[in-house]
């Protein structure tokens, strides 16, 4: 008889809980599914990790098989301890006609491949683009996915499936949102698999997001930046008047408490606007004037750090 490490073949510890058990053989199970993965040894990868798992899930064999030891090597030559037999098989088992996985199944009065172990359906992502103003309220979505499912013949088929996802307010990029039983359908008894949506927020002519935040670029004459002004804002809601301060800088950014985008439980983000001094492309006689008598009187040199950085 060929010894196995059913342990090895799962990625496990032989002291791993049976729920640790559980979950690392359904990501296996996920990746090498016949349906999934294309590669050459699939089907047999397959086999051996459903092997494993039948035997380890169940309380009884895997108390028989952990009877059997560790100091085997996988593939090594080996019979069961004398009174393994007794204990176990109640003189059932004639260990040189059977392989490992007959001799853990004769413990339930089954043989390999006399009953089909549960297969949970698999996971799947898609992109969910909504805009600012529907993640700030909350929005429904539909959903369109074309998911592979079993047929009359056996063969997989992909089946399209519509639905609708509700998106509570607050949703921000890059969020993942799991709908549960909404992927796969599972075979042999197993769980369906789950439905994540990855959050795309789509581009906004005025708002930039970060987060809970919003950033809007905020264009500012030269006189309101160096005299301060009163300025009206837009925000996701209403218009908002904003007090500038007498000189403002270009690239500043200036906080409207609690304008951003809603938090799932309670608050809000930030409105934040990020100063920009635009000068005007065009220039009345009398407006010129006024910028070379302001010129002419001003000792401000913007590029006075230029001198003390180069002697």
């Amino acid at each position: 008889m060929k010894y196995k490490d059913y342990y090895k073949i799962l990625g496990v510890e032989r002291n791993a809980s049976a729920e640790d058990i559980k979950k690392t053989y359904r990501k296996l199970a996920h990746k090498y599914h016949p349906d999934v993965s294309k590669a050459p040894d699939t089907k047999e990868k397959f086999q051996e990790i459903g092997e494993a798992y039948n035997t380890l899930k169940n309380p009884e064999k895997r108390a028989a098989y952990d009877q059997l030891g560790s100091g085997f090597r996988p593939g090594q030559d080996f019979r069961p301890p004398p009174d393994w037999n007794k204990e176990f098989g109640d003189g059932q088992f004639s260990f040189d006609e059977m392989d490992l996985a007959d001799l853990f199944a004769g413990l339930s009065g089954g043989r390999r491949g006399g009953g089909k172990f549960p297969i949970p359906g698999q996971d799947y992502e898609v992109e969910a683009g909504i805009t600012l103003d529907q993640a700030a309220r909350g929005t429904e979505i539909e959903v369109n996915l074309a998911v592979p499912e079993p047929g009359e013949n056996g063969f997989m088929r992909r089946v399209p499936r519509t639905f609708k996802a509700r998106i509570a307010k607050g949703a921000t990029e890059g969020q993942r949102l799991r709908l549960p039983g909404k992927g796969g359908k599972g075979l042999n008894g197993g769980r369906d698999g789950d439905l994540y949506l990855n959050i795309h927020l789509l581009p906004h002519p005025l708002f930039r997001a970060s987060g809970h935040d919003l950033y809007i670029d905020l264009p500012l004459a030269p006189w309101e930046a160096v005299l301060g002004a009163a300025v009206e804002v837009p925000t996701l809601e209403e218009k908002v008047r904003l007090k500038i301060p007498a000189g403002t800088r270009s690239g500043q950014q200036l906080r409207l408490s609690g304008r951003g985008l809603p938090r799932p439980r309670e608050g809000r983000g930030d409105l934040y606007a990020v100063v920009q001094i635009v000068v005007p492309a065009e220039l009345s006689e009398r407006e010129r004037a006024l910028f070379k008598d302001l010129a002419e009187a001003s000792g401000f040199d913007p590029r006075g750090h230029f001198k003390e950085a180069v002697k």
